[in-house]
């Protein structure tokens, strides 16, 4: 058996048919179908059913399909392993982040590896939080930024820091001007601008106001942070976002709210007894101290 054998059987899974995939491997129809069949025989078992218009799978070609991706993931894994430098002279680092850390964390911490490590390649996705865990269990990304509540027997967390959420106010807004910290009930009287409910954060914001029974007035919801912030800095609205947003931005106020907002734990994400390439170790280590230096 040789590897060939298993990225070809995984191609025409995906694909679902010889001809694609044998156009997205580079090899000719006959070569696919003659390595598949060469494999099934030492398996002795029949790993697809080719009799309908698209390939499907068999029960043995179920099994067999499951272990032959978690093979491939630690072979690839291996790889990198070989080619890690161990000086970070040169690498890739692969990092996964939700849009709210993009929005206040991730800028500073990049730069400052980026300073210390300029040869080392960083690929960096944003995806929601509940897509973090399974991208990380499937070997798509070295580490991840997000919060620790993450349930996944496949995932461990390093806790970070402490997420404080904050009504938030542009200069100009009236609240701005207000010492006291304002109530449940007062902010229940203001029109909100949200981020939209595929977020993390909307979801505590949400239960937040279920806890306090209040009905909030929502005017405006968006599904990025900055028109978030472009709105409520130029209008009328409150919001509610990390307390980090507003401290960076000259234009933003922070209002205090008793009963305070939930805080949350951010942590640094990957996938467990996953092998840790140089560039993965040193990410994790700057981003411990500089959060210790925050704190």
């Amino acid at each position: 058996m040789l590897l060939r054998h298993i990225r070809y059987l995984l191609a025409v899974v995906e694909h679902r048919n010889f001809t694609r995939a044998a156009a997205a491997l580079h090899v000719s129809q006959p070569t696919l179908s003659q390595q598949i069949m060469q494999l099934e025989q030492q398996l002795g078992a029949q790993l697809l059913d080719r009799s309908g218009r698209t390939v499907r799978v068999t029960d043995a070609g179920a099994a067999y399909v499951e272990y032959a991706r978690r093979a491939l993931r630690e072979l690839d894994a291996g790889q990198r392993a070989i080619h890690d430098v161990r000086d970070l002279s040169r690498g890739t680092l692969r990092l996964l982040t939700t849009p709210t850390f993009t929005s206040y964390l991730v800028g500073p911490l990049v730069a400052s590896f980026n300073a210390r490590y300029p040869g080392i390649a960083l690929l960096i996705t944003e995806m929601p939080l509940d897509r973090i865990a399974s991208a990380l269990a499937e070997d798509e990304a070295d580490v991840g930024i997000a919060f620790s509540d993450v349930r996944s027997e496949e995932i461990e967390s390093r806790p970070l820091f402490i997420e404080k959420l904050s009504v938030v106010v542009g200069t100009q807004h009236p609240l701005a001007r207000r010492r006291a910290a304002i109530t449940p009930e007062d902010l229940a009287r203001e029109p909100l601008a949200l981020l939209s409910s595929d977020f993390a954060t909307r979801s505590y914001v949400d239960a937040y106001l279920r806890e306090q029974k209040i009905t909030p007035i929502i005017r405006i919801e968006a599904n990025t942070i900055n028109a978030i912030v472009e709105i409520v800095r130029h209008g009328e609205t409150v919001t509610i976002l990390p307390d980090a947003i507003a401290q960076g931005n000259a234009a933003l106020k922070a209002i205090r709210i008793a009963p305070a907002l939930p805080h949350r734990t951010v942590a640094l994400l990957r996938r467990k007894d996953a092998y840790q390439n140089a560039a993965a170790l040193a990410f994790a280590a700057l981003a411990e101290s500089m959060d210790d230096q925050e704190g």
